[in-house]
């Protein structure tokens, strides 16, 4: 009966050739996989520099010509609503 009992367990038999390689190869494709990484992003980054070397107008100006923009749009709004609330009152008040 002992002897049936060591019989029923059965060990794993691993081919560990076949694990290194598969090691090896996964270890190999990171590397490919991290080189094309870094090819398109070294790619998009020189794009968006050559984007904005061209254009006409820095980001930088652009963005202080727009927040000048909405400054004045804040204020002409603020003075409407405050000529609107002034008329308002004085005519209820009449």
């Amino acid at each position: 009966m002992n002897q049936q009992h060591h019989r029923s367990h059965r060990t794993i038999d691993i081919d560990t050739r076949l694990v290194a390689t598969g090691a090896v190869l996964t270890a190999a494709g990171a590397v490919v996989a991290c080189a094309g990484l870094a090819i398109g992003a070294f790619a998009v980054f020189t794009a968006g520099r050559r984007m904005i070397r061209d254009m006409d107008v820095p980001p930088a100006q652009q963005a202080a010509a727009k927040w000048q923009q909405a400054k004045e749009a804040s204020r002409a709004g603020m003075t409407a609503w405050q000529s609107a609330s002034d008329a308002q009152n004085g005519s209820l008040a009449r």
